[in-house]
């Protein structure tokens, strides 16, 4: 199974995120909405697991990536991260990003013999053999044929 190439997802992603409303007002916005929303999934996504991390993560990208995701110019802080994601409407942002996912998990059909459980595909394991019983235990604590 071929995974999707993420530089090629980003565009669609952004066309995804620009359903979320910005809720900021229009003056002194240095940081589009999409922009910041594309590069902290992506961040996530790749393992970033706090508003450092993210920021981090951005101002590391390749210069490629960064002006895939619109970060090329300028690199939004991780207090803009931070308090952008916090006013969200997060209703909003899980709904679209739950849409695009699983608009992408439709797309890329799991392997014949897969269960899914919840949002990841695993491969189903063989049924279990039943397991041989314990040893019989004497009375002493000493495992042996036979208990007397």
């Amino acid at each position: 199974m071929e995974l999707p190439d993420p530089v090629a997802l980003a565009a669609g992603l952004r066309e995804v995120l620009a359903q979320v409303v910005d809720p900021r007002k229009r003056r002194g916005v240095r940081h589009g909405l999409v922009v910041v929303l594309t590069a902290t999934v992506c961040a996530v996504v790749a393992g970033a697991r706090s508003f450092v991390a993210v920021a981090e993560w951005v101002a590391d990208l390749p210069v490629e990536v960064a002006a895939v995701l619109g970060t090329a110019r300028r690199c939004p802080s991780e207090a803009t991260i931070r308090r952008l994601l916090g006013k969200v409407d997060a209703d909003r942002f899980d709904a679209v990003l739950g849409a695009f996912v699983q608009d992408l998990c439709t797309d890329v059909a799991p392997p014949v013999g897969a269960g899914c459980w919840q949002w990841t595909v695993r491969p189903c394991a063989a049924p279990a053999t039943p397991a041989a019983p314990p040893p019989a235990r004497s009375a002493r604590g000493r495992v042996g044929i036979c208990s007397r």
